[in-house]
């Protein structure tokens, strides 16, 4: 009984100290504004946790959600398309009404299963590249900062990896703390607040960020999620949690939240042995983790005030930590296959070039770039094993 709490506990406190600064940075990327921002997180953290207990109670399954990292990663990379969050907070909605159709209609769910995976594993490199350069440009720009941020990352990346990341959160906030003027604690409001945000639909943004964020949402966080419980062996309830997910980010965009999805980094974590021994307990561990994410949302709007008062490249440089496993991940699935290197490669190339044509952003083009490319030199999907 204790085991899959614990584990589901410590998932959680990961989960949101490995990436909450990329969330918080994402939406301020698409113009929200410093309450806005805190709204999101805290309504982002509140319906993840929700559906978390809601389905892993309902179908004794331990099934874990996570706000879409590599989506707030692409907000990042998208800033300049929009300065208007309420044009991001329609893009929101639309991403996760299409999340709700592949839910509803399987045949579609197939569709995108087959979307190329060099195509989007590029995409999702490109995407993430930029941020995981902060590292670097922080380590000569504001050495005395990020430097021994970096040392603690790689000595623990050795040592005990699942800890090298909020480690070296922990000691970003320390440094900070000892450095940077203590005025943001005393002038910003720390109460938990939810800020109402009208939806503007512009087409433009709608394909700059909609389009993508369900891409990344789908290919990078979903599908492996459901995979992982699959390896388990768990037979996931794909269709409800695609639907609730979907209609639990449409509501929470209301109020600035990201996209939410079933988790793929920390899904082991409360899926596996080490949540427990007996497979028919470890539904509680997404439960522990649900209620934990909510208290961490109550602190919404203190996070939001430190990293506002932080300086942006450290904040990044931590962020680039964070995600350089995934970049890994997705650069070697990428170029995985020989034949398809070329068009991943494109893809990549033009998706972290951050251009905008026609006002829609490289995401978009990198995935039409890439297409092209694949249907030029003739790409065959590969031949399953019933096949």
């Amino acid at each position: 009984m204790v085991q899959p709490i614990v584990a589901g506990i410590v998932a959680a406190i990961t989960g949101f100290s490995s990436s909450f600064a990329i969330v918080l940075a994402g939406l301020a990327a698409v113009g929200a504004t410093d309450a806005q921002a805190a709204s999101g997180l805290l309504v982002t953290c509140v319906t993840m946790g929700v559906l978390s207990i809601l389905l892993s109670v309902a179908f004794k399954v331990p099934l874990k959600f996570a706000w879409s990292t590599p989506g707030a990663a692409l907000l990042v990379a998208t800033a300049g398309i929009t300065g208007r969050f309420g044009e991001a907070v329609a893009a929101f909605i639309v991403a996760a009404l299409l999340i709700v159709l592949v839910g509803l209609w399987p045949a579609l769910g197939r569709l995108i299963a087959r979307i190329p995976r060099p195509i989007a594993n590029a995409m999702l490199a490109g995407i993430l590249f930029p941020l995981c350069l902060a590292p670097v440009q922080a380590a000569v720009q504001i050495p005395l900062l990020a430097i021994p941020v970096i040392v603690v990352w790689l000595v623990l990346s050795k040592l005990a990896p699942r800890w090298a990341v909020p480690a070296a959160i922990v000691l970003a906030g320390v440094l900070l703390a000892a450095t940077v003027d203590s005025g943001w604690l005393t002038g910003a409001n720390l109460l938990p607040n939810l800020a109402f945000v009208a939806p503007e639909f512009d087409p433009l943004v709608v394909v700059s960020i909609a389009l993508p964020l369900f891409v990344v949402t789908m290919a990078g966080q979903n599908i492996p999620g459901a995979a992982i419980l699959t390896s388990f062996g768990y037979r996931a309830p794909v269709r409800a949690a695609l639907v609730g997910s979907g209609a639990l980010s449409a509501v929470g965009a209301l109020s600035g939240g990201l996209t939410i999805n079933l988790a793929a980094l920390t899904q082991a974590l409360t899926a596996g042995p080490e949540a427990s021994p007996d497979r028919d307990k470890r539904w509680m561990a997404p439960v522990a983790s649900g209620v934990t994410y909510i208290v961490l949302g109550l602190f919404a709007a203190f996070a939001t005030a430190f990293v506002i008062a932080s300086p942006p490249l450290l904040i990044q440089a931590v962020a680039g930590l964070a995600l350089l496993g995934a970049l890994i991940g997705a650069v070697t699935s990428a170029l995985e296959v020989p034949r398809d290197r070329l068009s991943a490669i494109a893809t990549f190339l033009v998706t972290a070039s951050g251009i905008t044509v026609m006002g829609i952003g490289s995401a978009f083009w990198g995935l039409v770039v890439g297409g092209i490319a694949m249907l030029w030199f003739g790409w065959r999907r590969p031949r399953s094993v019933e096949e």
